[in-house]
């Protein structure tokens, strides 16, 4: 079974729930300016004037749009580079000040951009799996997150994805093993098709917790 299909039986309820966040553009600029300067703003203006070009776009041009601009203008470097940290999820708002993240940071950033594009939160999922890299000594294998978007309950998910500029099909994507997905409402604890929700809901992962607060604090809901 393909291993997109463990999401699908909690999809189908949550469908028609869309939300457009129409983040605070002046709020989120001086806290960018605060904690970051005011070189940053530039990006901050290009990212808010991209996500009010997308609402009127349909979804897979939403899609597009997001992904080829977090990737375009978001450079890819450890969390040791950036934050002299070994793993720490950054929030929209602290990706564009820094203007590089890792794996998780675009798929994050990606994430609250769709939502406030008017993509619906049950159509997203941040999936973390396990990529086959090549290296000078043959495969292996890396923790990485990407980000799933689900056009129906019983549609094969789209990728959007840092290691590649191409939206494609999760079954196009042997690269990736996925080993669970969520999203702020929910959290999937494996992927074979009976899976269920996490007891524990987002709680029972802690960074995704924290990052859902400190960005509520930013201004995202």
């Amino acid at each position: 079974m393909p291993w997109y299909r463990c999401v699908l039986p909690y999809l189908a309820a949550a469908l028609t729930v869309s939300a457009v966040a129409a983040y605070d553009f002046d709020r989120l600029q001086e806290r960018l300016k605060t904690r970051f300067g005011p070189t940053r703003v530039s990006l901050l203006r290009d990212w808010h004037e991209m996500l009010a070009g997308s609402r009127s776009l349909n979804e897979n041009a939403k899609l597009k749009k997001v992904n080829d601009f977090v990737n375009r203008h978001i450079a890819f470097e450890d969390d040791m580079s950036v934050w002299n940290r070994s793993d720490y999820w950054t929030t929209p708002l602290e990706a564009i000040g820094q203007g590089r993240g890792d794996c998780e940071d675009l798929a994050i950033i990606k994430y609250y951009s769709l939502k406030d594009a008017g993509i619906p939160l049950a159509k997203l999922r941040l999936v973390y799996v396990k990529a086959t890299l090549k290296g000078p000594y043959g495969p292996y294998l890396q923790a990485h997150m990407v980000l799933a978007y689900y056009p129906t309950p019983t549609a094969e998910p789209l990728v959007l994805d840092s290691l590649s500029p191409e939206i494609k099909p999760a079954s196009q994507r042997g690269d990736l093993h996925p080993v669970f997905s969520f999203n702020s409402e929910a959290i999937w604890t494996g992927v074979a098709g009976n899976a269920a929700r996490g007891s524990a809901g987002t709680g029972q992962l802690s960074r995704w917790q924290d990052l859902l607060q400190r960005a509520r604090n930013e201004g995202f809901d």
